[in-house]
């Protein structure tokens, strides 16, 4: 298990958030920024794709590459294990086994359950550790889940139509100088 892949204690007191999306005038709209807001800190989302998967055998773990969809379209490079690297390439490139692995089990689950998976989001860097969010609408409303960056990268890209990935600007800023 790599330090990508600990998964971090649960807040004892839970942040209600609410969303704004803004998008750019255009036939796409694709929402460029995501503002949320709680009880304690409000952030700013940009959204950011899966641009590739590699492994360098120089390196401890494969990586994934996100680009940031709007200028200064800055990348963030997200340290995963080596099974999550092979699923989403497999995500990426619409392949799928003989038998459902465990993303596409879990994907194919959110399928049959009504839940649409709205957005994953990088919402902190700590300690050499990403951390993300899988925010999902089910019949009985929307629910925000705790995720390892790989595992709601996977789904997101498992959909039928993929979800945004959006990455905290203060993540990004962590690696990046204005």
């Amino acid at each position: 298990m790599s330090d990508a892949d600990v998964t971090p204690e649960l807040d004892d007191n839970p942040v209600e958030r609410t969303s704004v999306v803004t998008t750019d005038a255009g036939p796409e709209d694709v929402p460029r920024e995501v503002e949320t807001s709680g009880a304690r800190d409000e952030s700013v989302f940009r959204v950011m794709s899966v641009e590739s998967v590699t492994f360098n055998l120089g390196d401890v773990s494969p990586q994934v590459h996100l680009t940031e969809s709007e200028a200064p379209y800055r990348h963030l490079s997200v340290p995963i294990a080596l099974p999550e690297a092979q699923a989403l390439y497999g995500a990426l490139n619409n392949v799928t086994g003989r038998r459902p692995s465990t993303h596409e089990l879990a994907a194919a689950m959110l399928r049959q359950f009504q839940a649409d998976i709205i957005a994953v989001r990088v919402v902190r860097y700590e300690a050499g550790v990403f951390y993300a969010e899988l925010d999902t609408m089910t019949p009985r409303g929307r629910e925000v889940f705790d995720a390892r960056p790989s595992d709601a990268f996977i789904l997101a890209l498992r959909q039928a139509v993929s979800a945004p990935i959006l990455c905290d600007q203060e993540v990004l800023a962590q690696f990046y100088v204005s």
